[in-house]
């Protein structure tokens, strides 16, 4: 009877003892989440009273294979109830098995960097242990934490002594998971060639493990570094022996993923065909474990490809389905990389006026995105400095109490030892005056913070431009006020840029060679502007100039030298050479239709929709609002609406100036009045509008 007790079900009889029966489980619960809950929830009960070790596993995979099927709250709930168990029994393994399952919910839910310290939590107590396994799976664990925070040489670091753990644990499935997390790293290093070396041997120990999820896992990977290592066609082997594997294995929700990833390289490559046939069968698997992500993902695929066809009201019809998922979870930096992307679709399928949309409601979003980040960091700086402030307070008034101490037992020995009197006051005032000096030094010190942070809030940290933030104050404090008393020949004027294809540049090179570019475009615009002139980095990879008094003939010059100055900047990232243009709207300040000058809000606006004119019809380029004509016969509603459509109808003056190469003034200048470029040297722009 005692021995019955112990067996599993009868379905599973021939499994020996409960520790074989849950490491075989296991597989399952990290690629067939379903199966391994119902295999789980067949020896619950022995489970739950089996030894420390016994019990512990099973609450760990308990509680994985709940987070896997999207039950974060009940997950959470056992790893909770694992912690709890490990502190009752003063166990380190099962503790730092139930922080890891903590950390990987917490992960799920999108918070980022509680799930990282808990990662790192999770390893400390790890490495008390002598539990290899346990050791090799929180350190891939902080490994891959320090590479979301991209710390790279402590990622390396422990990813790699991560391999060296599982080597000496004998364990090939740990081994495996740790060689997928390096290779992991390596793509994002793009570190290629150490990546295929190690893949090399990622597949070499998956293929003895007899496990289809593991290979499947490890072809995964090698998509992701093939595609990165511009070897689309290997990418797409691996993906397709992956599905293979996946339908093997019943692993759906794997299915679903492999399938959109499948679409997705085939629109890159312009395959549209093949893009329809895996998005829609995408959608179908996605259905089947309710999936929103991928199914919206693989609408987005089909609505790219029907562009690519030429099928413009059914991709759009498609994308807006897609789109509607991102929109309804809030996912911003999803968002506006779909955004993006659908932009350059419309703009490829020829729907210019679609193509400026896009790219409008893609900068708003990043807009929104750095002004939030900027927030943040002005916030926590401000919280820094009060913290300091409160501190040098609680000292002052611990010191004061100290004081007042002092001059009570003064007292009393003045009472007992008059001859001490002369002496004690010498003190007191020389602790008194000691302490009025430190206090003057610390408001001395509080003036200088308080000036330090009021030039942080204005000013750009990676820059060192003036923000969003100052420019609107500087604006707000003027107007109302009387303006220069300028000439008919001399205004102010506003140039808002924006850097061509900036996130091929991120994707391509990293991000800190992104931020090497945008510190480029800074010093070049204090190279062709003047110290007079007010330069802001407006929003991610947007920048505004604001021009107090220049010639009105001479806006077009200065459009001219701002693409050229651009063109001729080769900025030099680990051996390689980034060139880099701009598109440019701009127009004088302050607009005045019928006589009536509109807010610096209204004018930013329009030159903002010049901005993508200049983007919808080829970049490297400038469209610059010179003024307005009729504008009785319409609204400024409508002009802010389509400035396009205002300009063919004749209600806008717009100039043209083409950008130059490689430093070489190779641009020409355009008038257009009535929709009608003027002038022959404006052929490029007049045939992207006609």
């Amino acid at each position: 009877m005692v021995l019955a007790c112990w067996l599993p079900p009868a379905a599973h009889a021939q499994v020996g003892n409960l520790e074989q029966y849950l490491a075989a489980v296991r597989d399952d619960g990290r690629f067939v989440p379903a199966r391994a809950l119902q295999r789980l929830q067949e020896v619950e009960t022995q489970a739950r009273s089996a030894p420390l070790p016994v019990h512990a596993e099973f609450l760990t995979q308990l509680s994985n294979a709940r987070m896997r099927l999207g039950q974060n709250d009940l997950a959470m709930q056992l790893a909770e109830e694992l912690i709890a168990y490990a502190r009752r029994n003063k166990s380190d393994v099962a503790l730092a098995k139930g922080i890891l399952n903590k950390a990987y919910i917490t992960f799920a839910r999108n918070e980022r960097r509680a799930s990282h310290l808990l990662a790192f939590e999770a390893e400390r107590i790890a490495n008390r242990t002598d539990d290899l396994p346990v050791r090799v799976q929180a350190t891939i664990s902080a490994g891959q934490s320090w590479a979301e925070e991209g710390n790279f040489p402590f990622a390396l670091a422990k990813l790699q002594a991560a391999v060296d753990l599982a080597r000496q644990s004998k364990s090939p499935s740990s081994l495996a998971a740790a060689l997928n997390a390096l290779t992991l790293l390596y793509t994002q290093m793009r570190e290629y060639d150490k990546g295929f070396e190690v893949l090399d041997e990622l597949l070499a120990v998956s293929s003895t493990l007899a496990s289809p999820g593991r290979m499947a896992q490890a072809k995964n990977t090698e998509y992701g570094l093939a595609l990165d290592a511009q070897q689309p066609q290997r990418g797409q082997r691996a993906l397709l022996a992956a599905l293979a594997l996946e339908r093997q294995l019943g692993a759906r929700g794997m299915v679903a993923v492999t399938l959109v990833n499948l679409s997705d390289s085939y629109l890159k490559e312009g395959d549209y065909a093949r893009t329809l046939r895996f998005a829609n069968e995408a959608i179908t698997a996605a259905r089947l474990v309710n999936d929103e992500q991928v199914e919206a993902t693989a609408r987005l695929n089909i609505g790219q490809a029907l562009l690519g066809q030429g099928r413009l009201q059914e991709g759009k019809q498609s994308v807006a389905t897609g789109l509607a998922y991102y929109e309804r979870t809030a996912n911003q930096p999803e968002m506006q990389a779909v955004l993006l992307e659908y932009g350059m679709a419309l703009e490829k399928a020829g729907d210019l006026r679609g193509a400026v949309t896009a790219y409008h409601r893609e900068r708003g979003i990043s807009n929104q995105l750095f002004e939030k980040q900027r927030q943040k960091a002005v916030y926590e700086l401000q919280e820094k400095y009060e913290a300091e402030k409160k501190q040098r307070q609680i000292e002052l008034l611990s010191r004061e109490n100290q004081l007042k101490s002092t001059e009570i037992d003064n007292r009393r020995l003045q009472q007992r030892v008059w001859w001490l009197l002369a002496l004690v006051l010498a003190m007191a005032s020389a602790i008194v005056g000691l302490l009025y000096r430190k206090v003057r030094h610390a408001n001395v010190q509080l003036k200088v913070k308080n000036q330090e942070l009021k030039r942080q809030s204005s000013r750009d940290p990676l820059t060192a431009l003036y923000n969003r933030r100052h420019f609107q104050e500087f604006m707000r404090s003027h107007a109302g006020k009387p303006q220069p008393a300028y000439g008919g020949d001399v205004v102010g004027a506003l140039f808002l840029l924006d850097v061509d294809h900036f996130k091929h540049i991120n994707d391509a090179y990293g991000h800190a060679a992104g931020d090497l570019v945008l510190t480029t475009i800074a010093e070049t615009l204090h190279d062709v502007l003047r110290e007079t002139d007010m330069i802001v980095r407006w929003g991610g990879e947007e920048f505004l100039a604001f021009l107090p008094a220049v010639a009105r003939d001479g806006l077009d010059d200065i459009a001219r030298r701002i693409l050229n100055g651009m063109a001729a900047q080769s900025i030099h990232y680990q051996g390689q050479a980034i060139q880099v243009h701009v598109s440019v709207g701009f127009a004088p300040y302050p607009l005045a239709p019928l006589g009536r000058p509109l807010t610096w809000e209204r004018s930013v606006n329009l030159i903002d929709m010049a901005l993508y004119l200049a983007k919808a019809h080829g970049r490297n380029r400038a469209y610059g609002l010179r003024g307005f004509r009729q504008v009785e016969k319409t609204t400024l509603e409508a002009v802010e609406q389509d400035l396009e459509r205002a300009w063919r109808d004749g209600f806008v003056d717009l100039s043209v100036v083409l950008g130059g190469t490689d430093g070489m003034d190779g641009a020409s200048t355009g008038t257009a009045a009535h929709g009608r470029p003027a002038g022959a040297s404006d052929g490029v722009a007049a045939a992207a509008i006609t």
